[in-house]
This record gives C-alpha cells, sequence and structure tokens, in this order.
C-alpha cells in the first residue's frame, strides 16, 4: 500500500472531544456520517474506530470507522477488494502488537440492500472468512451498545449472503445463518501417527470436518490441537475438499458435555488461523446442526445445545432450508450472547514500522 493518508470519515468531533452522530437513518442503514473539523493532526496519523466484544469467550473486533474505501458492490466484490488493495487493515488490527491470532475483525460497510442494517466482512490472522456466528453476534452487540438498533430483527448482508440477526430484551442473539448441509458422511483420512480417521464434511457458512471422540478436556489443549492441525494437513495433503473444491479449514472435535443438564454436546474447533475456538463456534455448531438433521437425530425445531471447550453454551435449532444446495440442508438458528470489553480509537503512525502489523514467522518466510 501507499503511505497512509488520514482519514476522511470518522465517529465525529465536537472540538477535542469525539462524538458519535447517527450511523443510521430511519429505517436502520448502515450509514457512515462525514466528520465535522476535526483536531489538528501534525503527524499525519490515521485513526480507526472499533469496539471489541467477546461471544462466549471468543473476541471480535468491529470496525466502525476509517476504514477503506471499497465501492458499492456487493460484499464479496468488496471483501476482494479488501484483500488486493487494504490488507493493512486486517494486518494492522488482527496481528501483534495491536492484535493477536484469537480475534476475528468484522468491518462494517454499508449494504447493497437499503433493507439490511449493515454490511459486513469477517477477517482473522490469515486471511478473510465468509461468515462467522459469534462474529456476527458481536456485531449486534456492538450497534446496540452504540445505540444504532433496538430489540428486534436485523438483516445483514456478509460475504456467503444475507444473514438475520434478532436482538432479544435480554440482550442475547439468534442468528439465522445461511443454508447448511452435510456434503460427505464418514469420510476417512489417514492421519499420520494415528491411522484412519473419519468424520463428516459439512458447511454452516465455512467448511467443517466434523470428528467424534470420546471426549474434549480443557486440560489437553495443546494435543487437541496438534490433532486437529494433523487432521487439516492430511486432508490437505490427500485433496479432501469441500464442494466445488473449497478447502476445509475448520476442523471440529466433538465429545460429551462436562454437564449434561447444561448441554448436549461439547466441541473443540481449530480455525484457518491456526487457533482454537473459545466460544462454541457459531457456524461449527450450523455444521453440526446439519450433520444432525440429516442422520435423523435431531427434529425441526428441536434445540441443541452445544458447550465450547471453555464451557460457554450456544443453543441451536434449524427448519428445512426451501432451496437448499443438496437433500437435507437445514437454515440454522444459533442463539448466544456477546459482551463489549473495548472502545478503541487505533492510531496508525506513518512513522511507526510495525504500524501494519507483526508478519507471522510463516508469513515473512512467503514473502
Amino acid at each position: 500500500m501507499g503511505p497512509l493518508q488520514p482519514i476522511k470519515r470518522f465517529a465525529g468531533w465536537a472540538g477535542s472531544r469525539v462524538i458519535r452522530p447517527g450511523l443510521y437513518s430511519q429505517h436502520d442503514r448502515f450509514m457512515v456520517t462525514p466528520m465535522q473539523t476535526p483536531p489538528a493532526n501534525p503527524f499525519n496519523l490515521r485513526a480507526i474506530d472499533a469496539i471489541d466484544t467477546h461471544t462466549g469467550g471468543e473476541p471480535t473486533r468491529i470496525v466502525f470507522a476509517g476504514g477503506p474505501d471499497l465501492g458499492q458492490g456487493p460484499m464479496l466484490q468488496r471483501m476482494h477488494s479488501l484483500r488486493r488493495d487494504a490488507d493493512w487493515l486486517r494486518t494492522a488490527l488482527i496481528l501483534e502488537p495491536r492484535g493477536s491470532a484469537w480475534i476475528v475483525g468484522a468491518l462494517l460497510q454499508p449494504s447493497c440492500d437499503p433493507d439490511c442494517a449493515a454490511g459486513v466482512i469477517f477477517f482473522n490472522n490469515r486471511g478473510y472468512i465468509g461468515m462467522c456466528g459469534h462474529g456476527l453476534i458481536g456485531v449486534v452487540a456492538a450497534l446496540a451498545y452504540r445505540g444504532r438498533i433496538q430489540p428486534g430483527t436485523h438483516r445483514f448482508e456478509t460475504v456467503v449472503g444475507e444473514v438475520t440477526a434478532t436482538l432479544h430484551d435480554d440482550q442475547s442473539v439468534s442468528i439465522k445463518n445461511v443454508a447448511s448441509y452435510r456434503w460427505r458422511e464418514q469420510v476417512s483420512v489417514q492421519v499420520p501417527g494415528e491411522g484412519t480417521v473419519c468424520g463428516d464434511i459439512a458447511y454452516g457458512g465455512n467448511w467443517f470436518f466434523l470428528v467424534d471422540t470420546p471426549g474434549v478436556d480443557p486440560a489437553e489443549l495443546e494435543s487437541l490441537s496438534a490433532r486437529c492441525r494433523r487432521i487439516h494437513a492430511a486432508l490437505r495433503d490427500q485433496g479432501i475438499v469441500g464442494a466445488d473444491g473449497s478447502e476445509i479449514d475448520h476442523i471440529e472435535l466433538f465429545g460429551p458435555p462436562s454437564d449434561p443438564q447444561l448441554a448436549d454436546g461439547r466441541n473443540f474447533v481449530l480455525c484457518p488461523g491456526g487457533e482454537y475456538d473459545r466460544s462454541p463456534c457459531g457456524t461449527g455448531t450450523s455444521a453440526k446442526l446439519a450433520c444432525l438433521a440429516a442422520a435423523g437425530k435431531l427434529q425441526v425445531g428441536e434445540v441443541w445445545r452445544q458447550e465450547s471447550i471453555i464451557g460457554s453454551v450456544f443453543a441451536g435449532r434449524y427448519t428445512p432450508a426451501p432451496q437448499g444446495p443438496v437433500e437435507h440442508a437445514v437454515i440454522p438458528t444459533i442463539t448466544g450472547r456477546a459482551f463489549v470489553t473495548a472502545e478503541t480509537r487505533f492510531v496508525l503512525d506513518p512513522q511507526d514500522p510495525l504500524r501494519l502489523g507483526i508478519p507471522t514467522i510463516k508469513d515473512a518466510a512467503a514473502e
């Protein structure tokens, strides 16, 4: 990218005090409000307005203003523009020193659909994500925190399609996800040091390989992560992919819950960035619901309570997809809650050699 320039749009200024102008029209449509005259900026700094949340322990960093101009196309087109022309936003906010491997970013955008509350592009330390369940719950919590939305049902445009979110009076959020489905049942993969491992390939907004296991113990995080990495590498090396050759970039292990009174199953999810999901994983729970539905183990409207490796719980249920990509496709609804943890004005100083983040060892080696 070229030299960083001062932002042309931000939350708004009143003297030296940051204020929050309305980002929404009377129809609650996401709109970026041009800022008033800002204080003098002699250092040519770039500022990024963001809110941090966590959903069941998994953090999300939501960018409200200060990002690049991505045009007016659909979110998929804008994601490609972001990746091609402005990946600095992702690296600056998600890589160290500002970020970490387990943070998911969410860039808010005006939607192409005037009936949508906002568009959103998700990303992490390795790249871009089509959909993120815990992240969208965090987005809803952040918008509610800033008074942009009220309890009720709101539509969001994502890279993989339109998603509906309902903010309840108790501040919990229900996400009506994209059509999810089991693509292949009990696929065998040869894993070095382990032998044959069987799992289902399913889509819940991202591609998953779901493996049943006797148990997932929080005391065994390192071994669980290592096993998932081996499975992921084996899938890649053996050419096992999702529909249309899509990479299976999430590995999900399932075992019994810590307390059957509180949950129906417990999972451990290794994300594409190499970190495990602290939450039960919204898209992973969607993939699980699709597998249970295809196997006849969960009926329409029946609730499945999914526990994460740290003990947080999402509640999931489904309805049949009216025009699913395959037979037994479902529309999952995932309910959880997010909490705001920080409201931050990130500063990118052109004189800072690490303003765009510290590349990982793997990234640096590839350059």
